[in-house]
C-alpha cells in the first residue's frame, strides 16, 4: 500500500489545502494529514480545534475513508518511518514556497531517503490563498468564506468575536 503524509501546522486548513488533499489522495492508497504541534510558532486555534477542522473538511471529499487526520510532534521523516509512508506531499504555490520546500526536500532525503517529495499546485484560484492571510483578513473584518470552507469561516468569525488572542497548541 503506497501511504503519503501531507503535513502542516493548517491554521486554518483552506480551500487550497482541501484541494491538495484531493488531488494527494488520488495518487496514493492513503493519504495522511499530519497536523503539526507548531512548537516554534503561535496559532490561532488548538491543536485540537486544527484536528477537527480537518477531519470535517476532509469528510466531504471523495473517498475519505482513504485520507487519515492524525496530530504529530517532532520530525516529518520520523513521522513518515512510524507510518510507513513511502512519499511526503507539499503543496507550492509559488516559487518562494518552492525555493524553500525543495531545500526542505534535500533536507529530509539526507534523513529518510527512502521518503520521496511529491511538489503538488493547487488549483490557479486558490493559489494566492495562505493560512497567514485567512487570519489577518479575518482578524480584519474581512469576508474568507471564498478562501475557507464554511466551517472554518464560522470558527474564525467566532474567534475574533470573542476576542481571542492566539491559543498555542
Amino acid at each position: 500500500m503506497r501511504t503519503a503524509v501531507y503535513s502542516g501546522t493548517f491554521d486554518p486548513f483552506t480551500l487550497g489545502h482541501e484541494d491538495v488533499v484531493r488531488r494527494a489522495a488520488g495518487l496514493f492508497d492513503q493519504l495522511i494529514v499530519a497536523v503539526a504541534v507548531a512548537h516554534h510558532k503561535k496559532t490561532l486555534f488548538s491543536l485540537t480545534e486544527r484536528v477537527q477542522q480537518v477531519e470535517q473538511a476532509v469528510q466531504g471529499l471523495a473517498q475519505p475513508q482513504r485520507i487519515k487526520v492524525l496530530p504529530f510532534d517532532g520530525l516529518i521523516m520520523d513521522f513518515c518511518g512510524q507510518q510507513q509512508a513511502s512519499a511526503v506531499v507539499r503543496g507550492v504555490r509559488n516559487l518562494t514556497d518552492f525555493d524553500y520546500e525543495a531545500q526542505m526536500a534535500a533536507m529530509n532525503r539526507k534523513l529518510r531517503p527512502q521518503v520521496e517529495t511529491v511538489f503538488l499546485l493547487p488549483d490557479a484560484p486558490l493559489q494566492c490563498i495562505s493560512s497567514t492571510l485567512v487570519r489577518e483578513i479575518s482578524k480584519l473584518g474581512g469576508n474568507v468564506r471564498q478562501m475557507v470552507s464554511p466551517a472554518v469561516a464560522a470558527a474564525l468569525a467566532a474567534a475574533h468575536a470573542s476576542g481571542a488572542v492566539q491559543k498555542g497548541s
